[in-house]
Parts: structure tokens; sequence; C-alpha cells
């Protein structure tokens, strides 16, 4: 099978499409026919040998934990799903490739595409776990940096289901896709604190930091001094300034995919691609989600 495969730690460019060997099911886990990969910023991350204290990893590595297809081959013990069941999920063996393995999938639902399934795992895994350390109610003021990125517009929304005020930071360029959202839309930079202020006189009840790009100490001013129901998930300041730092784990809730993924089918979630590319050009993918300067999912087509 065709698969991205990198087999040093560096750049872009060493992601090469290999021919490898083709991954068999083992207990508890479907063979998935990829239809869909997710590009996450956690994918360059590892791939530049960043997360090695977190995330170890084996090289040589195929990227990417998200996955959209078909059930092709069943696992020992696996009852819940048949060969030509569409499912999506987390991959258990990297999913830049044309088949993967995985044991954390929930049925796709007919009316998500291949695309917006697979822009559901991560973003609203980490939206979902975020808000609830937070514990925002209804009634409350949520400041949320980074909104229009993936997963905070995932954010903003869930928020926003909840009864949630929610002030998003983006660029102007991304103000409108904010209201459109929810959200009410102020820029990120110099005068931050005093921007926010001003469409929240009343202040701030918690921030969620979904950019990581030197809001924190900001944030901290904007909740009176305090770091409490402050969380970051891409700040690596979060420890020298007593803020918590949320990274996502093992644990991957499938019932709560499955809620997401019903209401993102419903129209009650929108999921925003920015753009696909074919497998071969996992490489040009991962160079674009580095800058930083996306609107949406970057999705991988095999």
């Amino acid at each position: 099978m065709q698969a991205i495969v990198f087999n040093e730690f560096g750049g872009p460019e060493v992601l090469r499409s290999t021919e490898t060997d083709e991954p068999h099911a083992g207990p508890g886990q479907v063979r998935v026919k990829v239809r869909a990969a997710g590009v996450n910023p956690i994918d360059y991350k590892i791939r530049r040998g960043w997360m090695e204290s977190a995330f170890p990893t084996s090289l040589p590595a195929i990227p990417g934990s998200e996955l959209a297809g078909v059930v092709d081959e069943v696992g020992e013990g696996v009852t819940q799903y048949a060969v030509g069941d569409e499912v999506f999920g987390w991959s258990d063996t990297g999913a830049y490739a044309e088949y993967a393995l995985a044991s954390t999938v929930v049925p796709k639902p007919a009316e998500l595409s291949w695309q917006d399934a697979v822009a559901l795992p991560v973003a609203s895994e980490t939206a979902q776990r975020v808000l609830d350390l937070l514990g925002v109610t209804e009634g409350e003021t949520l400041l949320l940096h980074g909104a229009a990125g993936v997963v905070g517009s995932v954010g903003v929304q869930l928020a926003v289901a909840r009864g949630v005020t929610v002030i998003g930071t983006a660029s102007p360029a991304n103000h409108d896709h904010l209201r459109v959202l929810g959200a009410i839309p102020v820029a990120y930079g110099d005068g931050l604190a005093e921007r926010v202020r001003a469409v929240a006189p009343q202040g701030v009840d918690a921030v969620f930091d979904a950019a990581g790009r030197g809001a924190l100490p900001d944030s901290i001013e904007l909740r009176g001094g305090t770091t409490d129901r402050i969380v970051t998930i891409a700040d690596a300041a979060a420890a020298d300034l007593g803020v918590t730092f949320s990274s996502g784990g093992t644990d991957r809730p499938q019932d709560r995919l499955a809620e997401h993924a019903q209401l993102a089918a419903e129209g009650g979630l929108r999921l925003t691609v920015a753009e696909t590319f074919p497998l071969a050009q996992a490489a040009k993918a991962q160079e674009l989600s580095e800058s930083g300067h996306t609107r949406g999912k970057l999705v991988l087509i095999p």
C-alpha cells in the first residue's frame, strides 16, 4: 500500500510517499480503507521530534491520528462492525496511508462527507475536554483565543450551545465567520485586554487558549490577576505562568464523538474544511499547517 513515512525527525522534506506492507486487524481492531485523513498541528510537532517526551515515536513512522473510511477487515472480538461499514475516528497505526488499523471508531452518518467526518475527532474531543475543565455554564462569559481555528470553531459552537457568551480572538478577516458561529469577535495582538473589556465590561469568567500566541499574560490580567479557570492547549509558557496546559491523552470517548457527529449531520455543528490534498502532497499540507495561517481543516485524500 502507499503510505507517507518519515525515517528521521525534521522538516516537511523528511516525509516520503512509500510502498509499505498492508497492516492486518488484530484483536479489537478493524482495518479501514482510508477515504480521508486529518492533518493536525501535533503531526508536524511529532515529525520534528518536539513531542518525544510525551509521545515517543518509533521510526520509521506513519503520521496521522484521524481517519474516515470503510471497514474492510475485522479483528477477533469485534462484533459491532462488519466489512463495508463506513466509520471514522482515531487510527492506531497512522492515518496517512491507504489502509490503517483502528480500535476507536464510530459509524459515520450518511449526511456527513468524508472530509467533514475526519474534521471531528481531535477538534471535538479537545474542545469538549477544555470546556469541561473550565466548567463554563449558562450565563458565563468565555474568552476563546484562536476562535477561528478548527478546535476554536468547535469550541465556540459547543460553548454557545451551553448558553455561554463567547468572545473570540481572531484576525479581522475571520470576524464575520465568528459572528456566524455565535461569537463576539475581537482582534488579537497589542491592546487585546482593552478590546475585550470594551465588549465585556463585566469581565470574563474563563479563558480557553487554542492559539498559543502569547495571550496568557493578557488573559491573567482579564481574570483579575488569577490563573484560575484559564486553560491552554498551545502555549509552552503555561507552566512558567502557573496556567493549566491540557494535552490530549488516551481517553477517546466514542459516545461523545457519536453525539457530535449526529449534531454535525443535523446542521447543529458547522465544520470548515480549508483545503484537501492528495496523499502524496502530505508534506505540503503539513507545511501549511505549520504556518498557522489556515481557517479550517486540512485533509489528505488517499
